[in-house]
């Protein structure tokens, strides 16, 4: 399985933790991943806790998605997970308005969907992350 593969596979077994933590409804289009019982559009991002080089793993987001999920008010969820067995286990939890972010840096994203992407840090979001 390529790393790429891997993320999809541990980013998709956060966002089912998500929509049971926070009571959302997976809902996945281009630019979200879930709704809240209301319809309010929800944005799960995964990031795992260290990578193999030991390095603490990103957010990492993508302005095209970012401005419609600010356009349509919604939210995000960050999830920080370690791999346990076959499936995860998630450490920390963040869920925070579109507007509440850390000042984002834009850059380009490569070939990554065509779009510039901006990665925010685990202590930009969790005061005491380690």
């Amino acid at each position: 399985m390529s790393r790429s593969h891997k993320a999809n596979h541990y980013g998709t077994l956060v966002e089912r933790k998500a929509a049971e933590r926070y009571n959302l409804e997976l809902d996945r289009c281009s630019w979200h991943d879930a709704k809240r019982l209301d319809g309010m559009p929800i944005e799960i991002k995964a990031a795992m806790h260290r990578h193999a080089d030991g390095q603490p793993g990103t957010f990492k987001l993508y302005d095209q998605y970012h401005e419609q999920l600010r356009s349509a008010n919604g939210w995000y969820v960050f999830g920080v997970y370690r791999i346990y067995g076959l499936g995860v286990n998630v450490l920390e939890w963040e869920m925070r308005h579109s507007s509440r972010l850390p000042e984002l840096d834009w850059h380009g994203g490569g070939d990554h969907r065509d779009a510039r992407q901006a990665k925010i840090q685990f202590s930009q979001l969790f005061e005491d992350f380690q």
